[in-house]
């Protein structure tokens, strides 16, 4: 049986540009391909595919960015391992990054997914503190970041608020119901799907 996909695009407001992915969730986990365009800190187009396990654990990302001074690409894997998995970037061992369950692609709502459907913030109280394999775009550098999400409340719709915090950036994501990101204010917001 084919698993269902959404077709969902956001609006960046951080980098004057869209993003729109073809996501799967399924029981066996998420699937997503993506393409995005934006312009600042210059003009640039990147695509990606994204594949977890059941848990919402980042399997690959896989991401090809292009801007004026050329084409890029990342093959970063994550393999599991006694403290929570190794990181490899194109082959080339990660230390800083080990121990990190989640990739987050820089400018991208859709991996702000992963800790919440794993953890079900999405559905009720909680708080959760993350070591990410975070990803710069469009350079494609991939560094270690501490992140914090925390329940803030359930909406009528059936979506939820989350905060997210890393440093002293702070803040509220709107999720839906299936817990993908609606509104991650200042980056991005998910327009209405045409039917």
């Amino acid at each position: 049986m084919a698993v269902p996909q959404s077709v969902l695009t956001w609006q960046n407001e951080e980098s004057g540009g869209f993003e729109t992915a073809w996501v799967e969730l399924a029981p066996s986990g998420l699937r997503a391909r993506g393409r995005a365009v934006g312009v600042v800190p210059h003009p640039y187009w990147l695509s990606y595919e994204l594949d977890t396990d059941e848990e919402f654990v980042t399997r690959r990302l896989q991401v090809t960015a292009e801007d004026a001074t050329g084409t890029r690409s990342l093959d970063l894997r994550r393999a599991d391992g006694d403290q929570g998995g190794t990181w490899t970037a194109n082959g080339a061992p990660l230390p800083l990054v080990d121990g990190a369950l989640d990739c987050d692609l820089g400018l991208c709502p859709l991996t702000n997914t992963m800790p919440v459907l794993r953890h079900r913030l999405h559905r009720g109280e909680g708080q959760r503190d993350f070591l990410m394999a975070w990803v710069s775009v469009p350079d494609l550098t991939v560094r270690p970041s501490r992140q914090t999400y925390t329940h803030l409340g359930r909406a009528g719709d059936g979506g939820a608020t989350v905060r997210y915090a890393s440093g002293t950036y702070v803040s509220d994501l709107e999720f839906d119901e299936t817990g993908l990101v609606v509104s991650y204010p200042g980056i991005a917001r998910r327009l209405p799907a045409l039917d």
